[in-house]
């Protein structure tokens, strides 16, 4: 997935694949939803993201309908450390942003 976000590329076929989460509900349930986090060159932070019309990657449509989307979201550093610290291993937190105070 490839986007421009105010002006700078998010590319996940470039950037570095660091972890992933999602709700382990089937892709046929409208609750279902994928997340994959990212590490640019730069060394910028973002989510690939995807789900099914009731999570929160749903989008309103014509008609008050719902529909599924994907789409890439800027992290800030804390932004980045708070989904870690939520959605992955300690050895990752330590490896990305150093050992957290005690």
């Amino acid at each position: 997935m490839r986007r421009i976000i105010n002006g700078k590329k998010y590319d996940t076929d470039t950037a570095d694949f660091i972890d992933e989460t999602g709700n382990n509900l089937p892709q046929s349930n409208f609750r279902w939803m994928e997340e994959e986090l990212y590490k640019k060159k730069t060394g910028e932070f973002f989510l690939a993201g995807e789900g099914g019309p009731l999570s929160k990657y749903g989008i309103r449509c014509d008609n008050n309908t719902l529909s599924g989307s994907h789409k890439i979201t800027p992290l800030t550093i804390d932004e980045a450390k708070e989904w870690v610290e939520n959605n992955s291993y300690y050895d990752t937190y330590v490896e990305l942003f150093g050992e957290p105070e005690e």
